[in-house]
């Protein structure tokens, strides 16, 4: 296969002038949590039960006003408290100890109010999340969507999975990173580092999808062809953790208004910088991906201030 041998002429370099042209919407002064957006993520298994603490609480590092999180029933108690802003809904767990797949009609009542909708942080990859997954997309269809981990495999599932799901009606966004891209399309991994950009705008295309492919260069790519290219952060965000902070920031960016494309690219953006900062205050390695969030409102601050001035 060729290899990429630099920046193509139709690819946007983000960086700090980029982001401040392309500003994240704003909640008005007299606004409250309803006008913030309201984020549903569904995440968690017995075995990773951290990862639904991790993306609810990026989601509201990143200014969604509300957030529920559809979990199984077994760690639902402890996330009450290990997240005591937002809801928790029980769901039925399937047998790998994630969430079952008719368990999408417990949380349908939440669909009619829900901006945006987080689901795979922490889920198995398996045939129950991609029927969960499935039946998400249904009743969430007039909200943003994020697919990660697990709930990725919709577009190649296992053989014994109800409903392979290559491409979507309306566009989702995915992150992948290159292992999970590899598994996703059925290229060895070697494949996807030599030439990211074209593997994440193929992607896109075929998936009708937004496809932020992650990395040391991450490449975001639109169905119709655009392409983000994000060169920042450090060897310190590749830890357990770090990608359910980066779902989750980007779930509560599309809470608060942006599309598809721009809550990837910040999202992208601020999750590197904030890995930058830690790495400034602790070393590059060694910092906990549950200390990511927690930058990031300064950071949008900091782009928002610069863009007014």
């Amino acid at each position: 296969m060729a290899h990429d041998t630099g920046v193509a002429a139709d690819m946007i370099g983000v960086d700090d002038a980029a982001l401040r042209a392309w500003p994240l919407p704003m909640p008005s002064d007299h606004g409250d949590k309803e006008t913030r957006g309201r984020v549903v993520i569904v995440a968690g298994s017995r075995e990773i039960p951290g990862a639904a603490v991790l993306a609810a609480t990026a989601a509201l590092r990143a200014g969604a006003g509300k957030v529920a999180i559809g979990a199984p029933a077994s760690i639902a108690g402890a996330l009450a408290f290990a997240v005591p802003e937002s809801r928790i809904v029980a769901l039925e767990e399937s047998d790998a100890g994630g969430i079952a797949a008719g368990a999408a009609a417990a949380l349908a009542e939440l669909a009619e109010g829900a901006t945006s909708l987080l689901v795979g942080p922490g889920l198995p990859y398996d045939a129950s999340t991609c029927d969960l997954t499935v039946a998400l997309l249904e009743t969430y269809s007039k909200a943003r969507i994020v697919l990660d981990a697990g709930a990725m495999r919709v577009v190649r599932p296992p053989t014994h999975a109800r409903e392979a799901r290559m491409r979507f009606t309306s566009p989702v966004l995915l992150t992948p990173h290159a292992g999970e891209m590899a598994s996703l399309s059925g290229n060895d991994k070697g494949s996807i580092t030599s030439r990211p950009r074209a593997v994440a705008l193929d992607a896109a295309r075929q998936w009708n999808a937004v496809v932020a492919l992650k990395g040391p260069i991450t490449h975001i790519a639109a169905p119709d062809a655009r392409v983000w290219r994000h060169d920042g952060g450090n060897v310190g965000l590749a830890t357990s953790g770090s990608g359910d902070v980066l779902a989750g920031i980007i779930a509560g960016l599309l809470a608060r208004g942006a599309s598809l494309e721009q809550a990837g690219v910040w999202g992208v953006a601020l999750h590197a910088r904030a890995g930058e900062r830690l790495a400034r205050r602790f070393g590059e390695i060694g910092y906990l991906a549950r200390e990511l969030a927690a930058e990031v409102p300064a950071l949008m601050t900091m782009l928002a201030t610069a863009a007014e001035a």
